[in-house]
């Protein structure tokens, strides 16, 4: 029963199912390793055990009387704190909102509650979720169970650490830079981020709470829902539960996602892009990419040395041009006539991150046309690609878990192989699938020489979802998939 808590949500629901574990023990069992193991973590922020007990009771009562609330049926799991959850605080690490407690569910946690999820608490996340790290002024310090003096990655980063030390059966990232893969693989775990716009957003802050009280929400660039989990099948899984058109289109569409391509291995068309001198990979990721596409080879694998015709620093700048545009749009008139002032006083050949934010953040709307009319070609690219490949393997990040450092975003810098690189390198790898709106699913592949984590991002066709989550299954059975962080 002890190694239960660390199993995948599908081999847990199966346990209550058989009569193995009540979902009242189960939730018990999660309370007693948050109130154990979180406080070294701090990745679990609010509880409410009381409501959690009573849900898991009604589950227990549910099945003695042969009804089945659905395929998470009493499965005890928290919620990141950017998602709205009907009476718990969701501040989205803001002091501004830590008196808001929603009235109703985000839609994805509402798909979660349908399914039979019982939720008892909520995870840390940066401020609006908008670092590769996790910690704000409400909460504090979220630390990776790996080591944690490093970060647990953001700003699903409270999520994915809880996932990986036991004390979540599942969590339901955001992800517009990276948010759910980076924390997924600064933490061993799975993550996906589903192809943009076949997940509900309502309920996701930001925007702001009460901007959109009804069933229309703000649409957001690059900004996607997806889950996290310690098995590929728990991927699979809660991806059939969350796909599904935003409330007012659902009168008229519904999503159905085409199966994987070429289930067997040997028939897939496995592309790999595993170092670019536009954003090197630390040479321990890079030992450890090589070595399971190595792998991949011996087990029968076909594979090439091909990416499409993008270049990785053209496409960097424009995504961050669109990153930028979102953050701009949502910022507060007094930071953003600052930014107005500072991007007019640019020189022109000043290609610096932080310029690139401050050129997006206040750009005309005819040069957000224009840029996007640049993103349909590469997306075209992308399409083009993808007939003559399945997949693109490449780096989830060029580094694993960092350091803390809560020092000015366009200051930090951390270490390539000795070299210095700008913090928003993190985000290189994962704005390919980001800016082209394509799903990337993150697999751990093992550990790299210093002992921490690293995954491995797989990039499939738009829509094509199962597509990259069925070579993550291929995968698991290469890399023996998730393992827990020693001491947990």
């Amino acid at each position: 029963m002890k190694d239960l808590i660390l199993d995948s949500a599908l081999k847990q629901v199966a346990a209550i199912r058989s009569g193995t574990i009540s979902a009242a023990e189960l939730l018990e069992m999660y309370l007693e390793r948050v109130r154990r193991l979180n406080p070294k973590l701090n990745a679990v922020v609010h509880i409410d055990a009381q409501s959690a007990r009573t849900r898991a009771a009604q589950a227990d009562e549910a099945l003695a009387n042969n009804r089945s609330w659905g395929p998470l049926h009493g499965l005890p799991i928290t919620v990141k704190d950017t998602f709205e959850v009907a009476g718990m605080p969701c501040t989205s690490g803001s002091p501004r909102l830590k008196a808001h407690v929603p009235s109703r569910n985000a839609d994805v946690v509402q798909s979660l509650v349908d399914a039979g999820a019982v939720i008892f608490g909520k995870t840390n996340v940066p401020l609006f979720g908008g670092d590769f790290q996790s910690y704000n002024d409400v909460y504090g310090q979220s630390n990776n169970p790996w080591d944690t003096g490093k970060t647990p990655g953001g700003s699903s980063g409270g999520a994915a650490a809880a996932v990986a030390a036991g004390l979540s059966g599942i969590e339901i990232g955001s992800d517009i830079a990276g948010s759910i893969r980076i924390p997924a693989h600064f933490c061993g775990i799975y993550g996906h981020k589903p192809s943009y716009g076949i997940v509900p957003l309502r309920g996701h802050i930001p925007p702001m709470p009460g901007i959109f009280t009804g069933e229309y929400v703000l649409g957001i660039d690059l900004l996607v829902a997806g889950p996290m989990a310690r098995s590929i099948d728990d991927i699979s899984l809660a991806m059939d539960l969350l796909v599904a058109p935003e409330l007012p289109e659902k009168r008229a569409w519904q999503i159905t996602l085409p199966p994987p391509r070429q289930t067997p291995l040997a028939d897939l068309r496995i592309a790999v892009w595993l170092d670019d001198k536009a954003c090197p990979v630390d040479a321990g990721i890079g030992d450890l990419l090589s070595q399971t596409i190595d792998r991949l080879a011996a087990a029968g694998a076909n594979i090439a040395d091909a990416h499409p015709e993008i270049d990785l620093a053209a496409n960097q700048e424009l995504f961050l041009g669109f990153l930028a545009a979102v953050i701009g749009a949502g910022s507060p008139d007094k930071y953003f006539n600052k930014w107005m002032e500072e991007a007019a006083g640019l020189a022109p050949d000043d290609r610096s991150y932080k310029a690139c934010h401050l050129r997006g953040a206040t750009q005309l709307h005819k040069r957000w046309v224009e840029n996007n009319a640049l993103r349909q070609i590469f997306r075209q690219q992308w399409a083009d690609f993808f007939t003559r490949y399945d997949v693109l393997v490449c780096p989830a990040a060029p580094v694993t878990a960092l350091h803390h450092d809560h020092g000015y975003m366009y200051d930090r810098h951390f270490p390539v192989n000795g070299i210095p690189r700008p913090y928003m390198d993190l985000s290189a790898w994962a704005g390919l699938a980001g800016m082209a709106y394509l799903p990337a699913t993150v697999a751990p592949m093992g550990l790299c020489p210093g002992g921490m984590p690293a995954g491995i991002q797989i990039i499939g066709p738009y829509l094509e979802d199962r597509t990259t989550i069925f070579m993550a299954k291929h995968l698991e059975k290469i890399t023996g998939g998730f393992t827990p962080p020693a001491g947990f």
